[in-house]
């Protein structure tokens, strides 16, 4: 899974056999200092192992330097059109930053942001989104928008590689599920660096998780990418939980209990939605690690559809019945579920 090479970002490894990383943007700006600590804790606490800063001014370097030290993840400065803007998260203390090597000031500036990334041990991470392709790329590409992609990021990467600077990550996203993912497959074939994968601008809701859910799947299903983020518009916390769930359902990741559950029907015993809301309730996200937990609603989709959940609940004509892998273990009011849950499944 993922790229040969590894690059490390305060102490958090990046491919090279690694788990895929989630990670997020804040949304705060770095004129609310504040904000920019709690937005961090709320996503360190919801499992984002980094976050990507925007770091539009200079003046906002010194801010910038005390959230990296009051941040409880690393942070990557996210840099545009100034190589002094680079120089100065470099100098503020960042691990990492995101350039456009194409728009860093000339030959010149970029020779001076690549020196102070290896002096300081800094990853660069470099990439083209499908809404700054030029005329020409796609000219030369013949129009195909993927092709057009990958041609975008090797022109970022070309200078980097040529100045014998490889702690790198490359990316390429579009707002187009089918362009992201013909990009990256052909990045994956030619180099083996780390990959950033994701949809971007996916949009808010429903139609968002389930587009950016879809591209990073595909790539992911593929053997491609080391670390997400879901695009969403949207708090970087519902990025983050998307992201682990993302990462779940291919199996690839677990953090926290999982949860299967019938979509319910006329044959239902017990309200599935609402018995999810009250084990939800009981069990924070992160409780009982990698155990799985089924809520069915009745014996037709109880222990024998379930039987490899850890345990389960089921509905029957006069409550409900915990099953531990299909098998029988008791049975129980609803006036008890909360009781008969922490005693057989929280105290596990």
């Amino acid at each position: 899974m993922g790229s040969r090479k590894a690059v490390v970002i305060g102490g958090l490894q990046i491919g090279g056999g690694a788990p895929v990383r989630v990670e997020s943007m804040l949304k705060s700006r770095l004129t609310e200092p504040r904000e920019c600590v709690e937005e961090c804790e709320a996503l360190a606490a919801a499992g984002c192992e980094l976050a990507r800063v925007a770091l539009p001014d200079e003046s906002l370097a010194a801010p910038f330097a005390e959230l990296i030290k009051n941040s409880p993840i690393p942070l990557m400065a996210d840099i545009h059109f100034s190589h002094k803007l680079a120089l100065a998260a470099l100098a503020a203390g960042a691990p990492s930053i995101r350039i456009n090597p194409g728009n860093m000031s000339g030959e010149a500036g970029l020779n001076e942001v690549t020196a102070a990334a290896r002096d300081r041990g800094a990853v660069i991470r470099i990439g083209a989104n499908g809404g700054s392709l030029g005329g020409a790329q796609l000219e030369k590409c013949a129009g195909d928008r993927g092709a057009a992609l990958v041609l975008a990021v090797e022109e970022q990467l070309r200078p980097l590689l040529d100045k014998g600077f490889s702690d790198i990550i490359i990316s390429a996203k579009s707002s187009s599920v089918a362009e992201t993912v013909r990009a990256n497959s052909i990045l994956a074939g030619k180099y083996e660096l780390p990959q950033h994968i994701g949809i971007t601008e996916a949009g808010n809701g429903n139609a968002g998780i389930v587009k950016g859910a879809a591209g990073i799947a595909l790539m992911l299903a593929r053997g491609i990418g080391d670390t997400i983020r879901v695009s969403l518009t949207a708090p970087g916390t519902e990025e983050v939980e998307t992201g682990y769930n993302i990462l779940k359902a291919l199996e690839l990741r677990s953090r926290g209990w999982n949860l299967v559950s019938c979509p319910t029907c006329g044959r239902r015993r017990i309200e599935v939605a609402e018995l999810v809301e009250r084990l939800k309730k009981m069990l924070p996200p992160t409780a009982l690690d990698g155990v799985t937990i089924a809520v069915m609603g009745c014996e037709v989709n109880g222990p024998k559809e379930a039987a490899g959940a850890d345990f389960g609940i089921a509905g029957s004509p006069d409550g409900f019945i915990v099953f531990r892998k299909g098998s029988f273990v008791r049975r129980g009011a609803m006036e008890e579920f909360e009781k008969i849950i922490e005693r057989e499944i929280i105290n596990y």
